[in-house]
């Protein structure tokens, strides 16, 4: 009888162990370490050649460049959970602890920096705008004036419309670009505006061939960096993958395979910290 009951014991002592293990084999870690753990990664989805998600995956520059960070912090690409980062909810989901950074053509700005740090920058970007193809009354910013343009709740382009480019357009927000790409195809909207790394992704788009032409015009500079938490140390190991990136090649690569169709003219690979203003 006495051993009946130190089996007993016994085998509830080892499935508390069994469970306990099992719940914390997913925990995701801020500090970057893996050990057979998760992490979670912003990234957009609807944006071609930067973030996508599309039947066999996830695809694009921020993708690549987020892959190659996370397999520099200790995480292969089975350990990686990607979430849909939306403009206007990037600071929110580094603050709640939703993932443990974004790469999502996230400007680095002072407004943004008060609430979150930044790795990077990994791209210099310049706002444009996207035109159809058969549009000839747009041949310079100035002519944007008095045009509806369409760009995405929470973007610096729409910020900057006003703020850094004084002009007087009638302004439409959606919640992403591709809804913005309808209006424009639709004739609803006269331009899309955003970073010209964005606009080239969806003008290289096979569906899209010969109906959208980028403006070249370079508003601005965009200064893309990787998100994360105030004061979280994942900004300094993640400045040195980046580095690495650069160094070994695999930025060039990854600029190639993914801008090359559009015949993106990208700027070279940013030093760390220098961001363009």
């Amino acid at each position: 009888m006495q051993l009946r009951k130190v089996t007993a014991a016994s085998a509830a002592v080892l499935a508390l162990s069994l469970a306990a293990t099992a719940c914390g084999g997913d925990k995701k870690d801020d500090n970057g370490s893996s050990g057979g753990k998760k992490i979670a990664i912003g990234i957009k989805f609807d944006q071609p050649g930067l973030g996508q998600k599309t039947p066999q995956g996830y695809a694009g520059f921020d993708v690549d460049v987020a892959t190659y960070v996370a397999k520099k912090l200790g995480y292969g690409p089975d350990q990686i959970e990607w979430k849909e980062s939306k403009s206007a909810d990037r600071e929110t989901m580094l603050q709640r602890g939703d993932v443990q950074f974004i790469a999502a053509t996230y400007s680095i700005t002072p407004e943004r920096e008060q609430k979150v740090d930044f790795a990077g920058p990994y791209l210099l970007a310049h706002q444009d705008v996207l035109l159809r193809a058969d549009e000839t009354a747009i041949k310079a910013p100035k002519d944007l004036n008095g045009k509806k343009l369409c760009s995405v709740s929470g973007s610096t382009s729409a910020q900057n419309l006003k703020a850094k480019l004084n002009l007087k357009t009638d302004l439409v927000t959606y919640p992403t670009y591709s809804a913005c790409l309808s209006g424009l195809q639709s004739g609803a909207i006269d331009a899309l505006t955003t970073d010209d790394s964005i606009l080239a992704g969806y003008a290289a788009q096979a569906q899209f061939k010969g109906k959208f032409k980028l403006g070249s015009f370079k508003m601005t500079n965009e200064n893309y960096g990787i998100g994360v938490k105030k004061g979280s140390d994942l900004k300094a190991k993640i400045n040195t993958a980046l580095e690495s990136m650069v160094s070994d090649g695999s930025w060039a690569a990854a600029v190639k395979k993914n801008f090359g169709p559009a015949d993106y003219k990208n700027e070279p690979a940013p030093k760390i910290g220098d961001v363009k203003s």
